[in-house]
């Protein structure tokens, strides 16, 4: 049998992720097994195996797929040398919200990650890999918002611990309920309000000003 070419080694990949976001999607993580996948998928379960190595691997590459741009634009933020850090966060913000509903792909995936994973033990290696995702994102809007500060577009009292666990909190909480509810609210159409009501907050709310102490969080530095 002739060896498949990259192109077409390619295609298959992404028809098994293609199937697996819709398997998952459909049955729940814990539920679905390879040969759901492969059958679902018209290949076999060896096919499956020449690309990944077992359901987790296949669970976080097919989570990865639609990571790895929101990545770039997180790691943008949170560069040092960014000049506008406040609006890259505004811009990530604005294109997860608005992506999960234009990308078919991003919104089963987000459907699957927060309301078909389920928390029990046969699940641990991915909830694993999950939870150290979202400890790094945190770590990264603090970082952003710290740059933010520097820059003189937040105010330097702002507790940018608790800020950057708010950010993370309501954009989940937002997609959540949206992946529950589509028709409560027109996610695309409203993401910029959304995001900017929000994010004026930071800037306003005494709640996040907490730095009581007269230490800035971070040294303002000119634009």
């Amino acid at each position: 049998m002739a060896r498949k070419t990259k192109a077409e080694a390619l295609e298959t990949r992404n028809l098994i992720l293609d199937t697996a976001e819709q398997v998952f999607r459909k049955q729940g993580v814990s539920h679905t097994s390879l040969n759901d996948i492969a059958a679902a998928a018209g290949v076999t379960r060896g096919a499956i195996y020449g690309h990944f190595r077992n359901k987790v691997d296949l669970f976080n590459q097919m989570h990865e797929r639609i990571h790895t741009p929101i990545q770039a634009l997180a790691d943008e933020s949170a560069n040092p040398d960014e000049p506008d850090p406040l609006g890259q966060l505004r811009n990530l913000l604005v294109t997860v919200l608005q992506h999960t509903v234009s990308d078919p792909h991003q919104q089963r995936v987000l459907d699957v990650l927060f309301l078909r994973c389920e928390q029990i033990e046969c699940m641990g290696p991915i909830i694993e890999l999950h939870n150290q995702y979202y400890r790094d994102g945190v770590a990264r809007t603090q970082r952003t918002l710290e740059n933010a500060i520097r820059r003189g577009q937040l105010p330097s009292q702002l507790d940018t611990r608790t800020a950057s666990l708010a950010v993370h909190a309501w954009i989940r909480g937002l997609l959540t309920n949206w992946l529950f509810a589509p028709d409560l609210f027109d996610l695309e159409a409203q993401a910029e309000q959304l995001v900017d009501g929000f994010l004026d907050s930071l800037k306003l709310s005494t709640a996040f000003l907490k730095r009581d102490d007269g230490v800035p969080a971070v040294q303002n530095q000119p634009g």
